[in-house]
């Protein structure tokens, strides 16, 4: 390949340039990481210190508004990626609980800093006139509800409670009676406590090992951990446990072309073993499984949430910091730094998407009508 340095330049970066999105160099070894690891070697390198940039943001954004799903070629990292997707199942039931380990237990201090005051960790809606991240996860929560046209009495599963937003949302002002489920043991003891009072049960349970039936059925951020290989299993589950009249809603981060791995560092070192889903993807699954009566795209909104997240972090550093200098280190904060702002550079080039599926088990009878 040429030297990783044209990657940059045809994308109009310039190495130590005097733009807000300029790539600062501080160690020449960024371009030998480059070409043995690819993307990976990007965050990994950043995360490290040898590179700095004002706005990492539009760094990336630029870099894949250029180059798309063309980023820097890596043998050793596509070889691995091609024999993990044949030879293992990364998501699979004895590895269900890595992510919630890994990431979503690392700390409830970090996440009520960062997230809004529900803790809702998925993206919000600012479409609807909101003004503030709490406003716009509020528009988010009620639009799930409305969509599947929740009403008093309905019993409601959410695959992937997290810390227990959706569950006491949905609970508290539509009147329905909630069951979650997480991997996470951090969440499972927040979002009991925020809903003790409700008719809200939160589960530590793999959706695999769960049975039971429900009015309707939302999942929203979760299915990024599914896994390709899981996804007949998956929405096999959903079918089982959604009566005849039933509606799920599926709210997942989406990618532009088909892949049957990931290679990312995002799913390297921050959601381990995580996959993202091209719609085609997600549509051939569900063939004979459910039926698709919406799909909404507002992927553009991510890239506001992901900003007021990281706005939020870089304010609440210095506490953190003060709270537990051993955990929260320079290389963490470094790696979250790149993590929130190269996400939201991603959706800002339209690169990465946001879908909103609402499905049911043979159609609705007359057709569905988004409200």
């Amino acid at each position: 390949m040429s030297h990783p340095r044209a990657f940059f330049e045809q994308a109009d970066i310039r190495i130590n340039g005097d733009r807000p999105w300029d790539l600062q160099l501080h160690d020449s070894r960024l371009w030998r990481h480059l070409a043995l690891y690819g993307g990976v070697g990007l965050g990994d390198a950043y995360t490290a210190g040898w590179w700095d940039a004002e706005r990492v943001d539009d760094l990336i954004c630029r870099l894949l508004r250029t180059h798309g799903h063309r980023r820097p070629s890596s043998i050793p990292i596509k070889l691995l990626g091609f024999l993990q997707a044949r030879l293992c199942n990364l998501q699979s039931l004895s590895r269900a609980f890595q992510v919630g380990e890994r990431h979503y237990d690392i700390g409830n201090e970090l996440y009520t800093r960062m997230l809004d005051p529900r803790l809702v960790y998925s993206c919000g809606f600012w479409q609807h006139e909101a003004d503030t991240l709490a406003e716009a996860q509020e528009h988010k929560l009620d639009l799930v509800c409305r969509k599947l046209g929740l009403r008093p009495g309905m019993r409601v599963l959410d695959i992937g409670a997290g810390w227990g937003g959706f569950c006491e949302y949905a609970a508290r002002e539509y009147g329905v009676e909630v069951v979650g489920l997480t991997v996470s043991r951090e969440q499972q003891r927040y979002a009991e406590e925020r809903c003790r009072d409700l008719p809200v049960e939160i589960l530590l349970r793999d959706y695999r090992t769960y049975e039971g039936k429900f009015d309707r059925v939302a999942s929203i951020g979760m299915f990024e951990h599914v896994g390709l290989k899981n996804y007949p299993a998956y929405f096999r589950m959903v079918r089982r446990c959604l009566k005849p009249d039933g509606l799920f809603l599926l709210h997942t981060i989406g990618a532009p072309v088909s892949m049957n791995t990931t290679h990312s560092w995002h799913a390297r070192r921050v959601f381990p073993n995580g996959f993202l889903p091209s719609a085609a993807q997600i549509a051939k699954r569900l063939e004979q499984r459910l039926v698709v009566e919406d799909l909404h795209n507002f992927g553009a909104d991510y890239d506001q949430t992901l900003m007021a997240w990281h706005r939020n972090f870089s304010e609440a550093w210095p506490e953190l910091h003060a709270l537990d200098p051993d955990k929260y280190t320079e290389r963490f904060r470094r790696m979250w730094t790149f993590y929130l702002l190269s996400s939201a550079g991603g959706f800002r080039a339209r690169y990465l998407q946001l879908w909103q599926w609402v499905l049911s088990p043979d159609g609705v009878p007359g057709g569905y009508r988004r409200p």
